[in-house]
């Protein structure tokens, strides 16, 4: 796996799509947040990229939009919040679509929020084709079915009743609420075997069986796997804080990026990706902050 620090190579007209999931965002992780502004400095400088996919997990948690869309015009001016929305709202007008799928811990972000920058929720599984081969994207917590425990929570918590509950309770109710659950979480997970938090290898097979391939974030274990005698699955890792006792911390993460040799005038301009030249690969993406 390459490993690059910054997503600006000799030939930025080749990478067409920035895949990304898993980054836990939230103001106590500044770094994490000054890691995706610069992630998002490189996707603005690259000329032909068409796509960012932020495959879940995008927050560390999400009690719903109108945390932010409720704020006064002085509040968002302040927010750490905003910064975001205007470097994709930037990365947006310049040409790049940006595609946002729930993890297990936004599930309650919502396309009102999206809009604020042109963004679009999208839904697992998701289909992306790159050259001949249909690449199957998900968060990936579905493909952990040995652990029944978290199965049947992700059941409830992404039941549209439920989230109906839980977004007409006022915000320090929902503050309570994910603190609760967060501590029972981190509970469980401490007594979990480390095989039952990863994907279930039956459950990929079934996952693969329309696809090519298969591309997946949640269990912060980037590598890339045999998933069938064909069949690859790729797996994106979570933004990671590096030496954050030192004066310039650095954050390390796994990214996803396809790119195409073709950059003649029509397909420079084009979302199509059916070119034989279309690749998708890992890269280990390291920033200073």
């Amino acid at each position: 796996m390459q490993s690059f620090d910054h997503l600006i190579t000799t030939r930025p007209h080749q990478v067409r799509q920035v895949l990304i999931s898993d980054l836990h965002l939230s103001p106590q992780e500044p770094a994490l947040v000054q890691a995706f502004l610069a992630l998002l400095d490189d996707c603005l400088a690259l000329p032909a990229l068409k796509h960012l996919f932020i495959l879940g997990d995008w927050f560390e948690v999400w009690l719903g939009d109108d945390t932010y869309l409720s704020l006064s015009e002085d509040e968002k001016i302040a927010h750490w919040l905003t910064p975001l929305i205007a470097k994709l709202k930037q990365l947006r007008i310049n040409g790049c679509e940006i595609l946002v799928m729930h993890g297990n811990r936004d599930f309650l972000l919502g396309q009102p929020f999206c809009n604020l920058f042109g963004g679009e929720l999208i839904y697992e599984p998701y289909t992306l084709a790159v050259g001949a081969q249909n690449y199957r994207l998900e968060h990936g917590d579905a493909l952990c079915t040995d652990d029944k425990k978290y199965q049947f929570f992700r059941k409830i918590m992404r039941n549209r009743l439920t989230q109906w509950y839980l977004l007409n309770k006022s915000l320090e109710k929902r503050l309570a609420i994910a603190d609760n659950m967060r501590k029972k979480s981190q509970q469980n997970n401490a007594n979990k075997a480390a095989h039952i938090m990863d994907v279930n290898d039956k459950a990929v097979r079934q996952a693969i069986t329309t696809s090519d391939a298969l591309l997946h974030g949640h269990t912060h274990r980037p590598d890339i796997h045999q998933a069938t005698a064909d069949k690859k699955r790729y797996v994106l890792g979570d933004w990671r804080l590096l030496n954050k006792d030192t004066r310039q911390p650095k954050v390390s993460a796994v990214i996803g990026a396809v790119t195409d040799d073709e950059h003649s005038n029509d397909r420079f301009s084009s979302n199509d990706l059916s070119s034989n030249a279309a690749k998708f690969e890992l890269f280990e993406f390291t920033m200073l902050v």
